[in-house]
């Protein structure tokens, strides 16, 4: 009889069926959820607040909302900023503020998945039912709020970051999806090695309860469920074919395209390109992995590609998918056909080197500012040759603290850009680039 359970009617995925209800049942985040934690005593004092979970995918950014609204009553609206618009967000403002839902005096909590995604005009339409308490906010996002929320909002709620979940937790999900879940719990299932499970799993708990799934499934009938390393490994090889989000092939996919830019192969860079777009990678993602990429490994070499890259962002940020797909690639081909330099990226992380081991090194005396008379008294800009007043604006004057005079950082790499600028700081300081 039991062998039958779930037949007849389909089931939810395994994530969704071991969603945790209470607390008690939600694995991970001890140190927002513990005893004495800052969203425990929010919860157990009933004083919630606005506020935005940062954190990667799976680490229960959704759950954790519901939970709090199912503990304290609230009513709870839920929107996805993938799909959502303003309509969207002044209807539910709107029956937020209808007379049922205040009834018993408490605003209702309006949950924003993914909220980096909403642009200015989304977010301005949330501002005044947050400040006005109509609605509590809880936004979750994977990116940095810093970057993607405006300052407004930003300034009315908390940021809360979530981690990925640990061995340990990972560990007690297994358990608990085992020997608690409906269809689970009647299979004979021997846990015999865990190390690739979790590997896979990268701290995301339902990519766990997915591959633990996957892995049941491949053992027909009342056959024994052997998990160990090879299994796990086998059945992910034959059962993800698509771009993992998160996962190791994530990290695989994008390596390969910073590389490709990198090594100059515009059409490498554009196919893995498209491999992100289509399995659904944030395009403000690889947007700032081309700023990164304009700044790290173009370079001096053509300093227009920082300023196309950031433009990219821009553009991605205002215009979204599908049509960010068009600079995304524009960028992503005029990095990969240009001239290469590295030499800003290894100037400034020397530069940072010596500053940790220098802190104390002098500034020399006539290159600090006296905006007092004793500073004055004290020698403080004496000597100071302003480089204005001078032939091709220029001075011969030592900049550097006396114990690192003459040191330098920058080393002009070889292409057309950096070989006028080498003939320039040869001609100004013979002393240090000849």
């Amino acid at each position: 009889m039991e062998e039958n359970i779930g037949r007849g009617r389909m089931l939810p995925p395994l994530p969704e069926r071991m969603r945790p209800q209470n607390l008690e049942g939600y694995v991970g985040q001890t140190h927002l959820i513990g005893k004495g934690c800052i969203l425990r005593n929010m919860i157990e004092s009933g004083n919630l607040s606005s506020f935005i979970l940062w954190g990667p995918p799976g680490v229960g950014k959704t759950t954790l909302s519901r939970i709090i609204a199912k503990s304290l009553g609230r009513e709870f609206f839920t929107l996805s900023a993938v799909s959502a618009g303003v309509k969207d967000v002044r209807d539910v403002i709107d029956k937020a503020r209808s007379g049922s839902i205040f009834s018993d005096g408490q605003s209702p909590i309006l949950f924003i998945d993914e909220i980096h995604r909403f642009n200015k005009s989304q977010q301005d339409a949330l501002l005044g039912a947050v400040e006005d308490g109509t609605v509590v906010l809880i936004g979750a996002t994977t990116e940095n709020p810093s970057f993607e929320v405006i300052t407004p909002l930003l300034s009315r709620c908390q940021v809360f970051v979530l981690k990925s979940l640990e061995k340990p937790d990972l560990q007690r999900l297994l358990e608990r999806a085992i020997n608690e879940d409906e269809i689970l719990r009647h299979r004979k299932i021997d846990v015999r090695e865990t190390d690739a499970l979790f590997r896979h799993s990268a701290g995301d708990a339902r990519k766990l309860l997915n591959i633990l799934e996957i892995v049941v499934g491949s053992f027909t009938g009342d056959k024994e469920v052997v998990i160990d390393n090879k299994t796990v490994t086998s059945c992910l090889q034959e059962n993800i074919a698509i771009y993992d989000k998160g996962g190791e092939m994530h990290y695989d996919v994008i390596s390969a395209f910073i590389k490709s830019v990198r090594g100059s192969d515009p059409n490498a860079a554009v196919y893995y390109l498209a491999r992100m777009l289509d399995g659904g990678e944030d395009p403000l993602f690889i947007a700032r992995r081309l700023c990164i990429l304009a700044a790290e490994d173009v370079g001096l070499a053509n300093p227009n590609a920082l300023l196309l890259a950031n433009s990219c962002f821009q553009i991605v940020h205002n215009i979204g998918m599908p049509e960010a797909r068009i600079p995304l690639a524009e960028v992503t081909i005029y990095l990969a056909s240009s001239a290469k330099s590295n030499s800003a990226y290894r100037a400034i992380n020397e530069a940072m080197e010596m500053a940790k081991n220098t802190q104390t090194a002098s500034v020399p005396l006539y290159l600090r500012n006296a905006p007092t008379k004793l500073m004055g008294e004290l020698g403080y800009g004496d000597g100071y040759k302003y480089a204005h007043d001078y032939s091709g604006h220029f001075v011969d004057l030592e900049f550097m603290p006396e114990e690192l005079a003459g040191h330098r950082f920058y080393q002009p790499d070889d292409n057309r850009q950096e070989d006028a600028l080498r003939t320039r700081l040869e001609s100004l300081w013979p002393k240090y680039y000849k």
